[in-house]
């Protein structure tokens, strides 16, 4: 289960309510270490600084968190709004939480709650403009349903014809000779030994015994 209506920035706010109602006495702007830097110049680091450090850091992981897909859902957004009002309303209302460490804090849980609907808007556009497509190409397959088909008279078949058929050219059957042309030639046509003068031997003019 994920951390679900656990705001983090309401950590430093609540130890700023905790000094402030319980230890009166404890400063901000006190420094609780000197570092050196290596600029030679000593810092000093404030209970002020230091809980801005932690709230920012903690702004990170808040961030970071909404950006996840299935995150920051409305009971998210509705406590982040919920420490943003109550931190605002103790700054304005409580006259010791009117100090310049408690004012970055609340505008800290500010930029929180902003940031997550930001992102939680981002991720819806941006899954409407994935699904758009996806119902789009669904609703033309239904307009675009399959009609009735009616097969057409079937074409006269033509007979195969080969390659060589296709290829060489038409050659017209020779003409069938007429009977009389046949006759014709036939009585034209002198046969050897049958007619008078016509052989290779001429007829001897001795007179027959």
């Amino acid at each position: 289960m994920s951390m679900i209506g656990f705001p983090l920035l309401l950590i430093p706010l609540a130890i700023c309510n905790i000094i402030l109602f319980l230890m009166p006495g404890v400063s901000f702007v006190t420094p609780l270490v000197t570092l050196a830097l290596m600029s030679g110049v000593a810092w000093p680091v404030t209970l002020s600084d230091v809980l801005i450090a932690l709230g920012i850091l903690l702004l990170l992981f808040e961030v970071i968190k909404g950006a996840r897909p299935g995150s920051k859902y409305f009971m998210d957004h509705l406590l982040s709004l919920v420490v943003f009002a109550g931190a605002a309303a103790e700054f304005v209302m409580l006259p010791q939480f009117g100090t310049s460490t408690y004012f970055l804090l609340t505008m800290l849980a500010l930029v929180d709650f902003l940031s997550g609907i930001a992102l939680r808007t981002r991720r819806n556009a941006r899954l409407a403009a994935v699904d758009a497509p996806v119902s789009r190409s669904g609703q033309q397959r239904d307009i675009e349903a399959p009609q009735p088909r009616f097969d057409p008279d079937p074409a006269p078949q033509v007979p195969p014809t080969t390659v060589a058929e296709a290829v060489l050219p038409d050659r017209s059957e020779p003409a069938t000779p007429h009977p009389v042309d046949i006759v014709r030639t036939s009585s034209d046509t002198r046969s050897p030994g049958l007619q008078p003068n016509d052989g290779a031997h001429p007829a001897s003019d001795a007179p027959l015994r």
